[in-house]
């Protein structure tokens, strides 16, 4: 594990310990590791899942309840509202649509014998 995720790591289990929660335990990891991301405290929340010597049940409820918000938060996806049907899929927003889409490569040319060719679609 780098330095940095390590740093997160350490101020996730430490603020999951007092008892903070949340948009509260999220902020007291940044405060510590200011120069940190969503996507780190994530990757440090997972590790803390996976930490076989992490036993107690509401730390790593509240790790887990951080890791999904955050997530979803860094996805773009709506939050649903309590009076939505909760079977339904959780949106994804149009500009998280778009960047998936802009992401993705379409492969118009294979190659073929060290020649390019085109691809029978």
């Amino acid at each position: 594990m780098g330095k940095k995720l390590d740093r997160v790591y350490h101020a996730l289990i430490d603020g999951a310990t007092e008892g903070l929660a949340g948009d509260v335990l999220y902020e007291r990891v940044v405060e510590k590791c200011p120069k940190t991301s969503s996507k780190r405290v994530v990757k440090a929340a997972l590790l803390a899942l996976s930490d076989p010597e992490l036993k107690d049940r509401n730390i790593l409820n509240t790790i887990y309840a951080l890791a999904i918000e955050y997530r979803l938060r860094s996805l773009g996806v709506d939050e649903e509202d309590d009076d939505d049907d909760s079977s339904a899929a959780p949106s994804i927003t149009d500009l998280t649509k778009k960047r998936l889409e802009a992401s993705t490569v379409q492969p118009t040319q294979t190659l073929v014998d060290g020649a390019i060719g085109e691809t029978a679609h």
